[in-house]
C-alpha cells in the first residue's frame, strides 16, 4: 500500500511534511497554518490518512493537505 502526498510523492514512517492549506482541527482551538512543518509522521491503515503529533496532541491528517518536506 503506497501512501502519497498531494504532489504524488510516496510517504514513509518518520518523514517530515508541510501543510499546504490552513486546517482547523476539531477539538482544538489551534489552527494549523499553511507552511507548518510536521515531523515524524506515522502511517495508518488508511492510505489517505497519517497520524502525527501537534503540540501535545495526536491528530490524524488527510494526505491531500500535506506535501513531503
Amino acid at each position: 500500500m503506497d501512501v502519497k502526498d498531494s504532489n504524488g510523492n510516496i510517504l514513509n514512517d518518520g518523514d517530515s511534511v508541510h501543510v499546504v492549506k490552513d486546517l482547523k482541527i476539531k477539538g482544538m482551538s489551534k489552527t494549523l497554518k499553511r507552511g507548518n512543518i510536521i515531523k515524524n509522521i506515522r502511517l495508518t491503515s488508511s492510505p489517505q490518512e497519517v497520524e502525527c503529533r501537534v503540540g501535545k496532541s495526536h491528530v490524524v491528517l488527510k494526505t491531500q493537505f500535506l506535501k513531503k518536506a
